[in-house]
């Protein structure tokens, strides 16, 4: 693929369950969907590897470590579909008792990159910080495909825009959001606002993909450095594909140099 050439990339949302199995069946399913319609990044969402609802216990005992069955198995379909995947894995921790928010970036050659959630979803009465260890904030996570630099986050993380802002500043395009975003009131609304908003101040594309309903709001998008949703699912299960493009962005950015024009930086507490 050209450098300067558009690049398909693909939302999948479905629900991961409790059985790590179906977990890696489903993704296979989509991802061989996704490749037969063109893409050449497929997001899935958070926890793709072992989701329970409520959180409990089993999180850990499912737990698995990068060099695991679940990354193994991605790596394989990236192979095998000539393409990157990113998803939510529930990691190995170094305590027992709670495990990692991952998010990996895998291609046929291996892992790509690696980011572990820095904010974990305390409010709206839930409390996953019970369960979750948090990641430390640091070096932006990021991976270069077609020519374009994609930086990983993660749900929640989606509230806190300085984390946007260190991705862009590390020279992200795109920044992918894998989520399980709760239902609740206002939430969905919360959800897509945020989304364009990250991609409106940053002059960059967003590729979110979340769980469908009724425990995610769904909506999972792709949203073009305006603002401008290009693809979307509903609340169902279900696939969307829209180019992402160096030529967009630059574009963008020649007319609306806010990037260039800020005063502050962005700095770990």
């Amino acid at each position: 693929m050209s450098e300067t050439s558009a690049l398909p990339v693909a939302v999948c949302q479905f629900a991961p369950t409790a059985s790590r199995a179906d977990n890696l069946e489903r993704i296979a399913g989509m991802t061989a969907e996704a490749a037969a319609r063109g893409a050449k990044l497929v997001v899935f969402p958070e926890y793709s590897s072992y989701f329970v609802d409520p959180m409990d216990a089993t999180l850990a005992e499912n737990a698995e470590p990068l060099g695991g069955e679940f990354v193994t198995a991605l790596t394989a379909l990236a192979a095998e579909y000539a393409v990157v995947i990113v998803a939510g894995l529930v990691e190995r921790a170094t305590d027992v008792n709670h495990v990692r928010n991952a998010v990996v970036a895998v291609r046929g050659d291996g892992i790509l990159a690696v980011y572990r959630k820095q904010h974990l979803y305390d409010a709206f009465g839930q409390h996953e910080s019970d369960w979750i260890e948090s990641g430390e904030p640091g070096e932006a996570s990021t991976f270069d495909v077609g020519g374009l630099r994609f930086g990983l986050m993660t749900c929640y993380d989606l509230r806190f825009p300085e984390v946007a802002r260190t991705l862009v500043d590390a020279g992200a395009d795109v920044l992918v959001v894998p989520a399980e975003w709760v239902r609740g009131p206002l939430k969905e609304h919360h959800w897509t606002t945020l989304l364009a908003a990250r991609a409106i101040e940053n002059t960059a594309y967003v590729v979110a993909a979340d769980h469908p309903t009724p425990i995610g709001v769904g909506h999972s998008q792709i949203i073009d450095p305006e603002g401008v949703v290009l693809a979307g699912v509903g609340t169902a299960d279900g696939i969307a594909i829209a180019p992402v493009e160096r030529a967009v962005i630059d574009r963008v950015r020649a007319v609306n140099p806010s990037l260039r024009l800020r005063r502050y930086t962005v700095a770990p507490r």
